[in-house]
């Protein structure tokens, strides 16, 4: 059965000046997934985010949700995404009991219940001041304001930066009870062991560019291969096999195999080996393999 599309975003570019933001970006997503927007710092995934909430301009492109165009004036939409900007940026002078009392008082709904539900996981106090808060504990009050409302759509824009590694667990077990309720999450994020742990499909962005989209699965299984080598005739090894090592330190060369094993053991069995290891790449270096691709 096919899921629906919740959220779809056709063409969007964004320029500044003539600085490219992010350009022709298509993608949709679909109900109940999480979906790993993934990029190093400056790629364009906050332009992105920030293009498709509808807080900057685009250039082109159109962001549709469920069927209607997203735009700045569609609060129906609005009331059912929940925001997590990277920078969060609050009046410092009120309580963090303050800002939830105000930002609950947006909705018709009693969400209440929900909120000291989230008060009590994250294990935040109400009674702080904004301004003494911690960078950990200002993410966490990011993190309850996008969620106490129970949104049908999360954007959350490098939601772990600043949380501790107990809290970051706390916030992975919260992403799994809201895929369980079918929430459709977009998950922005540089840090790549996060995506293998909570991501379903994953959408590398690079120089505002998407450069791949696929299962997480898929992607991970892409029969890159690394090898390294000890031996006396390394020299003779890279002529034979015509390689590029990415690593060579006296007798010992490590490569990229993209030769099917049997053939490299046959090919490697006239030389004099003194170790060899053969192993799967993990998500930093094929995140590398794919940047590498496109330069």
């Amino acid at each position: 059965m096919n899921k629906k599309k919740v959220i779809e975003i056709k063409n969007l570019t964004k320029y500044y000046g003539k600085i490219k933001g992010v350009e022709n970006l298509n993608l949709d997503l679909l109900e109940g997934e999480v979906f790993g927007f993934i990029g190093p710092n400056g790629a364009g995934k906050s332009t992105t985010i920030r293009a498709i909430m509808n807080l900057i301009n685009k250039t082109n492109g159109k962001v549709i949700i469920n069927g209607n165009e997203f735009d700045k004036n569609n609060l129906k939409i609005k009331e059912n995404i929940g925001y997590l900007p990277s920078e969060i940026n609050l009046y410092d002078d009120l309580t963090v009991k303050e800002i939830l009392d105000y930002h609950e008082g947006f909705y018709k709904k009693n969400i209440s219940k929900r909120r000291k539900e989230l008060l009590e996981k994250l294990n935040l106090d109400e009674r702080k001041k904004i301004e003494d808060l911690s960078l950990g504990n200002l993410k966490k009050l990011g993190i309850i304001l996008a969620f106490m409302h129970e949104p049908k759509i999360l954007i959350l824009d490098e939601p772990t930066s600043g949380l501790d590694p107990i809290m970051q667990n706390v916030f992975y077990d919260l992403l799994k009870e809201e895929k369980k309720k079918g929430t459709t999450i977009l998950y922005s994020t540089h840090v790549l062991t996060e995506v293998s742990k909570i991501c379903d499909r994953v959408g590398i962005i690079r120089n505002g560019n998407m450069i791949k989209i696929d299962k997480i699965e898929n992607i991970t299984k892409n029969n890159l291969v690394y090898v390294t080598i000890t031996s006396n005739d390394v020299n003779e090894i890279i002529d034979d096999l015509k390689i590029e090592t990415i690593y060579k330190n006296g007798n010992t060369i490590k490569f990229k195999n993209n030769i099917l094993h049997d053939k490299l053991i046959k090919k490697l069995a006239k030389y004099k080996i003194e170790k060899i290891l053969i192993e799967e790449p993990t998500l930093e270096d094929i995140f590398i393999h794919y940047y590498e691709k496109e330069v």
